[in-house]
């Protein structure tokens, strides 16, 4: 039935600026582009092997994080080491939103948001962390 997580899809305001973000900063590489009735519609961008982040065209309001808000909260990315992760953030010019600690699960994370303030996690799983040991 259902092999795992494909994508995550966000609209952008700024494909340029998202783009430098997620490929130029994360390192992440872009796929493929699709568009509609002749005009740019999607940019794929490869996370890994059958793993992507949908990129849209056109967005042109944002929606302000509330915790208590019903629905999408994060996108979570999981590194080797979240101190090496958090300093190439600060030093491309980012702002932490949450500099690394630990966590209740015993994970490592740190936050920051992407050029249209998507909230994104960034943790280093520790051996001891439920997300290794279920």
């Amino acid at each position: 039935m259902i092999r795992g997580i494909n994508h995550a899809a966000f609209m952008t305001e700024n494909m340029e600026k998202s783009l430098q973000f997620y490929c130029d900063i994360l390192g992440f590489k872009k796929a493929f582009e699709l568009s509609r009735d002749g005009q740019p519609w999607i940019v794929y961008i490869k996370i890994k092997e059958g793993q992507f982040i949908e990129l849209f065209y056109g967005g042109e309001s944002k929606i302000e994080f509330d915790r208590l808000r019903i629905g999408y909260s994060h996108l979570c990315l999981e590194v080797a080491d979240i101190h090496e992760i958090a300093d190439h953030l600060k030093a491309s010019g980012l702002t932490l939103d949450t500099e690394p600690k630990q966590g209740v699960d015993k994970n490592w994370q740190c936050w920051v948001r992407d050029p249209d303030g998507n909230r994104i996690e960034f943790m280093q799983i520790d051996p001891a962390s439920p997300h290794m040991n279920c």
